[in-house]
């Protein structure tokens, strides 16, 4: 390796595609070259970032030769904060990469078949911007003011946002008048450096049904300075938060939530429509952050598994009941598991609210739950899995390759971990097709639907 490379060095460098992440990929004196902020087909002049042994990282110091597919910025915060690393490259640029991040996924873990799969192309959205229906933001004091935002990229420093480009415009009006009513009644907000100060984080998630919005003040500790007038401003100034919520999460820590919390004000859930039907949704409760593509994804996944009246279903993964309520009319019986208390507690409401019988939700790992219905003489004739980023447990797999269901889809949020779980999967099942559908636009992140038939 040229020792001479270092923090700071600048060299001209030629983009060749995208990585998973959405940096560019460019190779100086044949080392592999991560530049942030450059899209395929560009020359720029990169300066270096960091110096790994076998890579390099680096920005964008200035673009020489453009990609036919670079537009101007679309938020001014771009470059500055996460959430919008794709916001420079056209959106049909941006649905073509999403497509190939699953097919570089797939060759690099190579399941059996792989180059034969069927890669839809991504499905995206009308107006990829102001999608999001949840905002989890720091607040800090900046110059005297009370500010709520990002962090920059890899560090602590606050970029403070009164409007941004993915978030819908109720949140942000409700975090920036907050920001507001907490300066005015001049409580302390938390200050990393002093470890001292009540407010650390504001947690807005709203419903796009019902245009409830739920409040949850993440707090350094149940003490709250002038809680009530502080209540009293919201009931007044913001009628539209339906939930005051307080989570305790004291102390300096990178986790934004703490284990307890505590109903403030008003309701403990907001209500959101998703297939004509009713969920409750509780703060903790996971629900897909972009609601218009969420029906577009649920219908996806209920139209890849085709169930038949009379199957029984698992939903592994099952937050607060979406998908498998969705699909309680056709099957004989729903079973879902969810490792968070509050979300099937949310699921069994959920249940309840739409006159649903035949479903059933258990709190555990579905590593844990699913082999345990298995030895109780379960035998599901359909499973749909919607895991988090780090995919399926391997004892998941074993018990789900023991029984091998008839009907299987899973939905990814994470093509790496799906990759590396096709390889297992791959021996027993066939991938009809896998399609890849845009739930975060102007990010790199990609989730995507497959749909398997037994060999």
């Amino acid at each position: 390796m040229d020792s001479n490379v270092t923090i700071g060095t600048r060299f001209p460098l030629t983009i060749k595609r995208m990585d998973i992440n959405g940096a560019g990929i460019g190779y100086y004196k044949r080392k592999i070259t991560f530049v942030t902020g450059a899209f395929p087909q560009e020359v720029v002049i990169a300066q270096v970032t960091a110096v790994h042994d076998r890579y390099l990282e680096a920005k964008v110091h200035r673009v020489k030769t453009a990609s036919p597919d670079r537009i101007k910025p679309i938020d001014p915060e771009y470059g500055k904060v996460g959430g919008v690393e794709l916001g420079a490259l056209k959106y049909s640029a941006q649905l073509a990469f999403k497509r190939d991040v699953v097919s570089q996924s797939l060759a690099k873990f190579k399941p059996a078949g792989w180059q034969h799969y069927e890669l839809r192309p991504t499905i995206g959205m009308d107006q990829p911007i102001h999608y999001r229906n949840k905002a989890q933001f720091p607040v800090r004091l900046l110059d005297g003011h009370v500010k709520a935002g990002l962090y920059a990229p890899n560090s602590h420093e606050l970029i403070p946002l009164t409007d941004f480009i993915t978030q819908r415009p109720l949140t942000m009006k409700v975090v920036n008048q907050l920001c507001h009513i907490i300066e005015t009644l001049q409580i302390p907000v938390y200050s990393e450096k002093r470890n001292r100060g009540a407010i650390k984080t504001l947690v807005v998630r709203e419903s796009v049904a019902t245009g409830e919005v739920q409040l949850t003040l993440v707090t350094n500790g149940f003490d709250l300075p002038k809680k009530a007038e502080l209540l009293a401003a919201i009931a007044k100034d913001l009628p539209m938060v339906v939930t005051v919520m307080q989570n305790n999460n004291p102390g300096r820590t990178s986790i934004v939530w703490g284990k307890e919390s505590q109903l403030l004000a008003g309701q403990p859930y907001i209500t959101e429509r998703l297939l004509g039907r009713d969920f409750l949704i509780s703060p903790q409760a996971f629900l897909q952050l972009n609601p218009d593509q969420t029906q577009t994804l649920y219908q996806l996944a209920i139209d890849a598994l085709d169930l038949a009246p009379n199957e029984t279903l698992i939903d592994a993964y099952s937050g607060v009941g979406t998908l498998g309520l969705s699909l309680a009319h056709v099957a004989k019986e729903v079973r879902g598991m969810e490792i968070i208390p509050e979300a099937v507690a949310d699921a069994q409401a959920n249940a309840k609210l739409n006159g649903i019988t035949n479903a059933h939700y258990e709190v555990g790992t579905a590593e844990r739950v699913f082999p345990q219905w298995l030895k109780q003489g379960f035998r599901p004739d359909a499973v749909i899995v919607d895991p988090p980023r780090s995919g399926l447990d391997s004892d998941f797999i074993k018990a789900l390759l023991s029984v091998k269901p008839a009907k299987f889809v899973y939905i990814s949020c994470n093509p790496s971990t799906l990759a590396r779980d096709l390889v297992a999967l791959a021996q027993t099942y066939n991938v009809e097709y896998i399609q890849s559908i845009d739930m975060f636009p102007q990010t790199a992140r990609c989730e995507a639907v497959v749909k398997f038939t037994r060999k």
